[in-house]
């Protein structure tokens, strides 16, 4: 006799649920209020109603889950239920990039947020085009990206410096591997037996020119890498560093 079919209970929370960076720290039973233009995205976008689930992240405590308890027109009321996950650890490596055009420094930030900087540190050199950055803006795109690849821990973002100031303060305990077009040590072969605290120098639309090349060189710790044979552009060069890295040195590796 066949046995009659059960259906499954429902994952919960489901895959589907929305992700929310919040002010935290947040903790059990704790009530939130969601407002403004993330409260908007859950009413009128979502389409929420009361027992949904909702993650919440505070970049402090981690992932939560949480219940929709009442999804009002211009906001919504939830009850944190349990812990998720502790906030991440990621690997101690900065990204420290030319400033760009806004859309194509646009695409550092998701993409540095998405594969893990911990910390994205835009710089000004001679040949850059830009020259200032809409930090409050710049924030917003690195949230938004961490909530759509489901990363718990924000990268920390600075405000442009230039790079004589950079290269004058920079802590003498971190590897600073810089993208030059005219060659260097292999990048996965420099990145591979790296320890410690790290950063990856990317420059601008036309690459370094030769006194800031010279200055970078002359630096203790600084270490030219090459990232192959063809000319990349300085976005493609960040996402390139960026991915070998974290194959060879980063939080890709099977530690186990």
């Amino acid at each position: 006799m066949t046995e009659p079919h059960t259906p499954k209970t429902p994952a919960w929370p489901p895959r589907s649920a929305p992700r929310l960076f919040v002010d935290g720290p947040l903790h059990e039973q704790m009530s939130v209020t969601i407002d403004g233009n993330q409260g908007h995205y859950l009413a009128r976008v979502m389409r929420v109603s009361d027992g949904d689930a909702i993650i919440l992240c505070d970049d402090t405590t981690g992932e939560w889950v949480t219940r929709v308890i009442n999804a009002g027109k211009r906001d919504v009321a939830l009850q944190v239920a349990a812990r998720l996950r502790p906030r991440e650890d990621v690997p101690d490596l900065w990204l420290c990039p030319a400033l760009l055009k806004k859309d194509r420094f646009d695409v550092v930030l998701e993409k540095a947020t998405e594969l893990g900087a911990a910390r994205i540190q835009p710089v000004l050199m001679r040949r850059c085009v830009a020259d200032k950055l809409n930090h409050e803006r710049a924030r917003t795109l690195t949230i938004e990206a961490a909530e759509q690849c489901a990363r718990t821990a924000l990268p920390e973002l600075e405000a442009p410096v230039k790079l004589d100031a950079l290269l004058r303060d920079w802590p003498t305990d971190r590897a600073l591997f810089f993208a030059d077009e005219l060659g260097g040590e292999l990048a996965a072969d420099a990145f591979v037996y790296q320890e410690g605290p790290a950063a990856i120098l990317i420059g601008p639309e036309g690459g370094f020119d030769d006194a800031e090349r010279e200055a970078i060189r002359a630096h203790p710790v600084a270490r030219p890498i090459s990232l192959g044979p063809r000319i990349l552009r300085a976005e493609t060069a960040a996402i390139a560093a960026l991915s070998v890295w974290m194959a060879e040195a980063g939080d890709w590796i099977d530690e186990e």
